[in-house]
């Protein structure tokens, strides 16, 4: 009986620590979320999207690139539909990044699952990667403290950008626009430091047959299809290939 009560005391102390873990995983992430989602506020009212819309956005969807898109096709008065259509398109990649990450969650539950894979971005997915590349086991409590410490940043950060934005008339000026793709090379560069010689080859292969594959399919067909298609292509060169 006392065995018992031991193993319930440790394991909420295990799942805690777990969870401040991921927390302090998240620190990188929640560093460019936070610069990354005031541009996102900021490119957003100049955009003509209100505070309260820009943090909707960022609440229930939650994908940068997509609210990047969002404005910018909004801005240049394309249809409701065709924006829906790309937003989906787009978005579709958080389905491999979770495809990719369900094989360590398995043996967990369902709902612990749909959790982690309903945050799941580009960035909390390269920490995870970059975890699995050392070797460390991935636990739901370590990416809940990752995703959720990322998600609030973002919606705070979205937020904050929108309410600065009366004091910035261009941003597109200041490469506020350009805010998300440094913060997606920035975490390519620490994921590629952190490998071997052989992986690091591995993966600067892959780099190069995604821009092979990416202009060759933007010859024939839009560009958000077109980035669907190749990252399904390389991403299975990649599974296959990896040793």
């Amino acid at each position: 009986m006392v065995d018992i009560n031991l193993k319930e005391v440790h394991k909420p102390k295990k799942n805690e620590a777990e969870f401040l873990f991921g927390v302090k995983s998240a620190i990188p992430t929640v560093m460019g979320y936070a610069s990354v989602g005031t541009a996102a506020g900021i490119v957003g009212v100049a955009s003509q999207f209100s505070p309260l819309e820009i943090s909707l956005l960022a609440l229930f969807m939650y994908g940068g690139a997509a609210q990047f898109i969002i404005y910018g096709l909004y801005a240049a008065a394309t249809p409701l539909a065709v924006i829906i259509l790309t937003t989906f398109i787009v978005n579709l990649r958080h389905f491999l990044l979770c495809l990719a990450l369900a094989p360590h969650f398995k043996e967990h539950s369902t709902w612990k699952n749909v959790i982690v894979g309903a945050f799941v971005t580009d960035e909390s997915f390269g920490v995870a990667s970059n975890q699995i590349t050392r070797g460390k086991t991935l636990s739901p409590y370590w990416m809940f403290g990752l995703n959720f410490s990322a998600y609030l940043t973002w919606v705070t950060a979205c937020l904050a950008g929108s309410l600065l934005a009366k004091w910035i008339a261009n941003p597109e000026a200041l490469g506020l626009d350009f805010a998300l793709t440094a913060m997606f090379v920035a975490l390519l560069i620490l994921q590629l430091q952190s490998v071997t010689s052989k992986k690091l080859k591995h993966q600067l292969s892959l780099v190069l047959y995604m821009i092979i594959t990416m202009v060759t399919f933007m010859m024939f067909m839009p560009s958000h299809i077109a980035l669907i298609l190749s990252t399904i292509i390389v991403a299975t060169i990649g599974v296959v290939t990896d040793k």
